[in-house]
């Protein structure tokens, strides 16, 4: 499934303080803590509590969020299936990127390890 680029523009868009609530609820929901969404938030964008407290209050979109962060080279690893879309063959990467946080959330939530979250080479 291919993205479009509405598709895309509306994910740049959504800030990410609209998103974050639904993550710390989907986890806790499933049993896991907000420090273990934020520890797998660290390792994706380099992000500490306070910086993710600060880009919150300031409602930056996710295209603001991903330019400020320090993804990975281990992200690449993140592969599967999430919202319809396989990730490794989504062009855009702004896009891409935001599925990966998806789908760490998803296994988060789905009661994976953080060792296994948190992809090695």
């Amino acid at each position: 499934m291919k993205t479009t680029p509405a598709h895309d523009a509306k994910i740049a868009n959504m800030t990410f303080a609209s998103v974050y609530p639904h993550y710390v609820t989907k986890v806790e929901r499933k049993g896991r803590t907000k420090e273990e969404l934020h520890q797998v938030l660290a390792w994706l964008t380099g992000f500490d509590e306070n910086k993710l407290q600060e880009l919150i209050t300031e409602k930056v979109t996710f295209e603001a969020f991903f330019q400020q962060a320090a993804i990975p080279p281990n992200a690449t690893l993140i592969t599967g299936t999430i919202c319809g879309y396989r990730i490794e063959e989504i062009e855009n990467p702004l896009t891409r990127q935001v599925r990966y946080l998806d789908k760490l959330v998803d296994e988060l939530a789905k009661g994976k390890k953080l060792e296994k979250i948190i992809r090695q080479s």
